[in-house]
């Protein structure tokens, strides 16, 4: 071929490969916290859904007004329940760039505290009973396959909580710029009290593929935060400071400006009709396997000795699954043992936890829920207390 043809060949693959990647939006998902039959936090004639809709819409009303380069998608913008799972599959289908969580804390009553905090994913802090995720998390207890969707996880149990032992890493230093970003602006902007930027282990960030944060916006639980979180100016103050964040966000990742001081006004108005998106795909039902088919085998062997044994536990089912059963996705040596009236799944055994956390990667593809567990001696212990005898053990 000669040169000449070659090269102009070259030049137009070239001129469209730029002009495909600039029609690519940014994208932004935005989650309104709870919903439908889940209200989230009540207390003092409010519910946290409604909070969270009302500053999620109002966001999004800044962005859609002022940034035309931005494709905004939310989970919900009406008073409907979406599983956990659904809002980051949602995110992770529409490849986001961005996605931001918003909700509403509480505590136990009698207790006043004020104040606005801003989290990314990691590790619970262990000294703490109850964090903001375990009361988050608590939603997947209302779904009616949450044993079997989330691999037996038990958001009440501080054990489960050893899965964010690993993290994004990819995400985690953008996630935990655009959280540091929203608690500045929002505490400027709307006069919140700044309780500051955490970590904390929420399923809704866990299995998000892109940086990801989670707002707190106050405490509905004291009188005097329920009556500003439900005040229309308030609301749009709130929603103004996470519209600059994100916008000084956005800015820096794609070096195209948009105007971090609203040029129109935002509306807090409800959409009269339901916003029609993509909705999570349902899992279907495995048929049974054939009769020869033999069952997945319980672990004989694999958990003698006195050092820590971990799995990566994938799945839970109310009955025991054969070899070939569809829900297992193909993967070879799968175990399991039963807990309760559970049986639940594991692959890989080794007492170096490197083995298993890398394992872990390897099948989240397959099984995003994913987690790590672990045996002593043939009995489960628990997974938090392995891996410190593990890192004693190994100086680590």
């Amino acid at each position: 071929m000669p040169r000449r043809i070659l090269f102009i060949i070259m030049l137009l693959c070239c001129c469209l490969t730029i002009a495909v990647a600039a029609d690519k939006k940014f994208t932004l998902v935005i989650d309104a916290g709870h919903g439908g039959k889940d209200g989230g936090a009540c207390a003092n004639r409010a519910k946290e859904k409604d909070i969270n809709l009302s500053v999620a819409l109002a966001f999004g009303k800044y962005v859609e007004q002022n940034c035309p380069d931005v494709k905004v998608l939310y989970t919900r913008k009406t008073d409907v329940f979406v599983p956990l799972h659904g809002r980051a599959d949602f995110a992770n289908k529409n490849k986001a760039d961005v996605f931001i969580s918003i909700h509403t804390n509480s505590v136990e009553r009698g207790t006043s505290i004020r104040g606005m905090e801003t989290y990314t994913m990691g590790m619970r802090r262990s000294d703490e009973k109850r964090s903001a995720a375990m009361r988050e998390n608590e939603v997947i207890l209302i779904e009616s396959d949450y044993k079997q969707h989330y691999a037996g996880f038990d958001p009440k149990s501080p054990e489960s909580y050893i899965i964010f032992d690993i993290v994004n890493e990819t995400n985690m230093a953008e996630s935990v710029e655009l959280a540091q970003l929203i608690q500045k602006n929002v505490c400027s902007t709307a006069g919140r009290p700044n309780k500051g930027v955490k970590q904390d282990a929420f399923l809704v960030l866990r299995e998000t593929s892109m940086p990801a944060c989670l707002i707190e916006l106050g405490y509905i639980t004291t009188p005097s935060e329920a009556t500003y979180l439900t005040n229309k100016t308030n609301v749009d103050a709130m929603a103004r400071g996470i519209y600059q964040a994100f916008v000084a966000y956005k800015n820096k990742r794609t070096q195209t400006a948009s105007p971090t001081q609203p040029v129109q006004p935002a509306h807090q108005e409800r959409p009269t009709q339901p916003v029609q998106q993509e909705q999570p795909a349902v899992e279907e039902r495995p048929s049974e396997a054939p009769a020869q088919q033999s069952e997945v085998q319980q672990p004989a062997t694999t958990d003698a000795g006195s050092a820590p044994v971990f799995k990566v536990q994938i799945l839970a089912s109310d009955r025991q699954l054969r070899a070939n059963d569809r829900q297992l996705k193909g993967l070879s040596g799968v175990d399991s043992y039963k807990e309760g009236n559970l049986w639940k799944y594991t692959v890989g055994a080794s007492t170096n936890y490197q083995e298993i956390y890398q394992l872990r990667k390897d099948v989240l593809s397959k099984f995003p829920q994913a987690f790590i567990i672990a045996f002593k001696n043939g009995e489960r212990v628990d997974a938090a207390e392995a891996l410190k005898e593990y890192r004693r053990n190994n100086n680590r």
